[in-house]
């Protein structure tokens, strides 16, 4: 996997804060849970040296990923992209063909993600099928159940 991350300046400094919290604060707490699990003897039959190991590979597989994502990240320059399509970082207000609703997503790189309120990963099936489109445009999306179709009501680009 060596495809760029798209995100904002913002996006990458909200993963690097997480990575540093789960390596300078999770872990080590992890580590002395461990220490002290293993102090207490035989550890065929300690579970909660056990469940600290498990704590610990989990922690260290989330470390990992953010690691690669951060590594893979292509910062963007909002202000270089043009404003009259679908692109990263633009709020998109669409018209769902048929079931008549309307809604909004705005396109976001990882770390700035949040599906309850709409902001959805430029990666995603959905964020790729909106992406270059302009208003008026109809985006045909392939989704498991089958198409989902999108006429293009507004773009805007909402200030961080």
């Amino acid at each position: 996997m060596s495809e760029r991350v798209p995100m904002t300046r913002k996006g990458f400094d909200k993963l690097k804060a997480e990575l540093d919290d789960m390596e300078n604060e999770q872990m080590p707490k992890i580590e002395k849970r461990i220490a002290t699990a293993r102090a207490e003897g035989d550890l065929s039959e300690n579970a909660e040296y056990h469940g600290a190991r498990e704590s610990q590979g989990m922690l260290q597989a989330k470390i990992n990923m953010l690691k690669d994502k951060l590594g893979r990240a292509e910062i963007i320059d909002v202000a270089t992209l043009p404003k009259d399509q679908v692109v990263f970082s633009s709020t998109v207000k669409v018209k769902d063909l048929d079931f008549g609703d309307t809604e909004e997503f705005t396109l976001v790189g990882a770390g700035d993600e949040d599906y309850d309120v709409g902001r959805i990963l430029i990666t995603s099936p959905l964020g790729q099928g909106l992406l270059a489109k302009k208003v008026g445009d109809i985006a045909e999306i392939e989704v498991p159940a089958g198409t989902n179709r999108f006429e293009i009501l507004e773009i805007r680009f909402d200030d961080e």
